[in-house]
This record gives C-alpha cells, structure tokens and sequence, in this order.
C-alpha cells in the first residue's frame, strides 16, 4: 500500500521547511511501522522506494517545481534508480530520509536519498536518475533550462566516479529493457495458463 497519510503530512508542511535550493538536503523524519515491515520485522524493500518518492515530493514542491510544471505542461519523472541496504530500520525505530539533487547532465538528474538512523549511521542509499518532460512539445528538457526556469543560478558540478558508473549501468539496462520484442500472447506472461 502506497503511503498516502506520509504523503499528505509532507503536502501540507513543505512551506514550513522552507524553500529548497540545489545542493541542500531535504529532511523528513519518519517511524518505522507495522505496515513498513516485511517478515524480517524491518522496513522492507519496496517501503525505502515509497519513502524516497516523499523526499523528491518533498523537494518539487519546496523548489517550486512542481507548480512549474502544471503552467508549462511539464512532469518530473523517474528514469531509474539503484539501492544499497547496509543497516536495517527495526520496527519501531525513528530516522530520517536525507534527499537532495546531486547533479546534472543534459536531460538527467541525479538525486540521492539517504536513510539515517537515530546514532547517525547511514542505514541505505538510493541513487536515482530523472528527467523533466514536456508533454506539449514530446520531449525532455534540458535541466538547465529547469533549472533557469526556477529562477536558481547554479551550475551543476560534475559527477563523481559513482555517479558516472551508475549513469552506464542505468544506460545499458535502459538499452537491453528496449531490446525486448513486445509480448502479444498474455499465455506467455504467466508460464502458458493457470
């Protein structure tokens, strides 16, 4: 289930946390609950992807993105990602997701969430790559042209050896997920029949 309350409180609190600017983290605070958890009583895989939807959330509406977007005919939206667990998040337990835009190329965004606990300790990362699209002329904009657009004068730095690998790894299972032929016979998604 989608985290639709988290999301609701991030809505109506953004202004509180101020305006965003590139380069900063944005901060939420979150509890690990009983609808995070999976059989290992920690928060579970697909739960880390919901709450990292929360802090770019977080960071379109501060940024003012997002009220750009619906004059222009734009949408944020996602073109991959990468995770790493290190730490788990027990039931119960409070920390919070670190989110911020790292840098950019081009038509692509490299963002950055990190899940840190109570002491501090980094418990995951998620990188992840994005774009703007502009539904009236069918394409991608520049992030610079965004970022001009949001009235921010930044240049973007570039990336780290990381960000580099993850921008080819991103690439190439982009190709290959291209490469597959449509799949006409629904028999052919489920094993031949039920």
């Amino acid at each position: 289930m989608y985290v639709w309350g988290r999301l609701l409180r991030v809505a109506l609190t953004f202004k509180s946390r101020g305006a965003y600017r590139l380069g900063e983290e944005s901060r939420l605070s979150f509890r690990c609950l009983p609808t995070d958890i999976d059989s290992n009583i920690h928060l579970n895989n697909a739960r880390y992807m919901m709450l990292a939807d929360l802090g770019r959330i977080d960071i379109f509406l501060r940024a003012g993105l997002l009220s750009l977007s619906r004059r222009r005919g734009w949408a944020p939206m996602m073109g991959g990602l990468q995770s790493v667990y290190v730490r788990e998040i027990r039931l119960w337990k409070r920390f919070d997701l670190l989110s911020s835009i790292q840098t950019w190329e081009d038509t692509q965004v490299i963002g950055r969430h990190r899940f840190v606990l109570e002491n501090g300790e980094t418990a995951a990362i998620i990188m992840t790559t994005a774009g703007v699209y502009d539904f009236r002329n069918r394409r991608f904009q520049q992030v610079d042209e965004v970022v001009e657009a949001l009235g921010a004068d930044v240049e973007p730095r570039a990336p780290h050896g990381e960000e580099k690998a993850f921008m080819a790894s991103h690439d190439g299972l982009r190709k290959l997920a291209k490469s597959f032929p449509p799949v006409r016979d629904s028999a052919n998604l489920n094993g031949g029949g039920e």
